[in-house]
């Protein structure tokens, strides 16, 4: 057993795993694209990726704005750290208390992120289907599937 932070899964071989599947992860993570890196590098050739993350449509995210993939692409670019609360004014004014009843409503809620690096409870970023293809093609994954699943977008992409 390997427990590890995924934007550093460094404990792990090069090229040693068929898949890699992330669900309901990414959006806790500052730096999606750092992470996804390590999934790739982890991979083996033709081996997949495979993630699932929430619609905001369905979730207590609804009313935020799709992070764009440029956005998550500077955040990468400029090595945005897991300890960052870039977001948290945006997500405190934005989400929605009442789909998300264990956050103990507004000022709990706040608390409790203030020390999201240790609890992981933010979604720093909302994506889209757009986005989702776009951070897969950055990264040569060739997708070959996007679709819902669950309330998810499930994108799936070959390493080659």
């Amino acid at each position: 057993m390997y427990i590890a932070d995924a934007v550093d899964m460094s404990c792990l071989n090069d090229a040693s795993y068929d898949f890699v599947m992330s669900s309901n992860n990414l959006e806790h993570i500052a730096n999606p694209i750092k992470a996804l890196k390590e999934f790739v590098r982890v991979l083996k050739y033709g081996g997949c990726v495979i993630v699932l993350v929430p619609m905001k449509d369905r979730t207590f995210d609804h009313r935020r704005e799709y992070t764009s993939f440029e956005h998550i692409l500077e955040d990468y670019r400029n090595d945005m750290q897991e300890t960052d609360l870039t977001h948290l004014p945006e997500i405190l004014e934005l989400h929605d208390y009442e789909l998300d009843p264990p956050a103990g409503g507004p000022e709990n809620f706040r608390k409790r992120s203030m020390l999201n690096y240790e609890n992981r409870c933010l979604h720093h970023h909302v994506f889209c289907e757009d986005s989702l293809r776009k951070i897969f093609e950055y990264l040569n994954l060739e997708v070959i599937g996007l679709d819902e699943c669950g309330g998810n977008y499930r994108i799936i992409g070959r390493k080659g």
